[in-house]
This record gives C-alpha cells, sequence and structure tokens, in this order.
C-alpha cells in the first residue's frame, strides 16, 4: 500500500487540471490522515480560512487508520486522473 500510496501522491501533483478547493481540501484531509493521524493541533484562527479549510477537511477524517486513509487517498487520486486528466 505504501507505493501506491506514494506514488498517488507524486500523481496528484501533475493533473492535467486543478481540481477546486473542496476536492483539494479532501485530498489534503486523506494525506495529513495517512501520514500523521488523528488532528493533533487546534483549530486555526478566523482570519485564516484556508488554514480553518484544511484543519476542517483533515478533522473530518478523523478515527480512519492510516491504512484506511492511504487506501482512500489512492481510490480518491485514480478517480481525479479520470476527471482531471494525467
Amino acid at each position: 500500500m505504501n507505493e501506491s500510496f506514494e506514488q498517488a501522491v507524486e500523481d496528484v501533483k501533475i493533473l492535467k487540471q486543478r481540481p477546486g478547493y473542496g476536492v483539494l481540501g479532501e485530498v489534503y484531509g486523506l494525506y495529513k490522515q495517512a501520514t500523521v493521524g488523528d488532528v493533533n493541533i487546534g483549530r486555526p484562527g478566523i482570519f485564516d480560512l484556508a488554514g480553518r479549510g484544511k484543519w476542517d477537511a483533515w478533522e473530518r477524517r478523523k478515527g480512519l487508520s492510516k491504512d484506511e486513509a492511504m487506501g482512500a487517498y489512492v481510490k480518491l487520486v485514480e478517480e481525479l486522473k479520470k476527471e482531471y486528466g494525467f
């Protein structure tokens, strides 16, 4: 699983089109859950909109094991490759 996860991490960086912020948030949340585990920092302040969005996306994945998050990440990136081109 680690090899396919690492490949997906590289693949998502070279999509032909950039996904929207909502999709990027999901990618980020799964990545952080797969690499760090459950969110371990406080929610950013009200003026840090990007930080709050990332934190919220990561928090939504709370409870997923690292392996589950890696699998979901790989699956999501494969879908994005079809939708946005690779």
